[in-house]
């Protein structure tokens, strides 16, 4: 049976069955509510999925992708960043629509509705649309929105979905009340809410979110270190 543990704002960490070993958006270093340092993906990590390039997001990718043999999937530019300046060699590029069947399991990318640049030393010929993503671990259908608006778009993962993360914590993103529209268009199983409560700027009670979900979805509230068994 696979896991997937939050670590806290958007980053999260998905193990398959056979010890497969994925990390979504690490920003732990300088996180006030991370749990755990990047140090603890050093002895294995397979894969690094980015959904966009903002500091919350990318913070640990290029030490991550320098300690570890990690394969990064992300946008094309994204991953053209990582190789052509931080020299990364072991790289999947994607973009929006498209899809990709791995070891693990098949990726997709999507529409995500937020800004394109990426935060990072020598990025500054670089840009790219934020995307969310959909991939399978052990057969389970999981979408990581990363940073987003609500979209109608979002109607087109119906049936698709069986976890969902989703940010709700407003300001930069979605916050409650349009999250739980989006639970409502892609009807997933489970909700896990994402990207809230870090800062202050983003606070949010995740239990008012379940209330306004009501039965549309169950909503599996996580902290930093608690883990959801798939």
């Amino acid at each position: 049976m696979g896991r997937l543990v939050f670590h806290g704002q958007a980053c999260t960490e998905v193990t398959g069955a056979d010890g497969t070993r994925l990390l979504i958006d690490p920003f732990l270093t300088d996180n006030p509510a991370a749990d755990v340092g990047p140090e603890a993906f050093h002895d294995r990590l397979d894969y690094l999925l980015l959904t966009h390039g903002h500091f919350d997001h990318v913070a640990d990718a290029w030490d991550l992708l320098a300690e570890t043999d990690a394969m990064l999937i992300s946008t094309f530019e994204i991953v053209s960043y990582a190789q052509e300046v931080r020299g990364v060699k072991n790289g999947h590029p994607m973009h929006i629509g498209g899809a990709y069947d791995f070891p693990f399991g098949r990726v997709k990318l999507t529409p995500a509705l937020h800004g394109g640049k990426i935060d990072a030393e020598g990025a500054e010929g670089y840009t790219t649309v934020p995307a969310g993503i959909l991939f399978s671990v052990d057969g389970v259908r999981i979408y990581h929105a990363g940073d987003t608006a609500l979209i109608t778009d979002m109607q087109l993962l119906a049936g698709q979905v069986d976890v969902a993360l989703l940010p709700i914590g407003d300001n930069f993103t979605m916050g409650p009340e349009d999250a739980a529209k989006a639970v409502e268009m892609i009807e997933p199983g489970v909700v896990i809410p994402i990207h809230y409560n870090t800062f202050d700027l983003i606070a949010q009670d995740p239990a008012a979110f379940r209330d306004r979900v009501g039965s549309a979805a169950e909503v599996v509230v996580l902290a930093p270190g608690e883990a959801y068994e798939l």
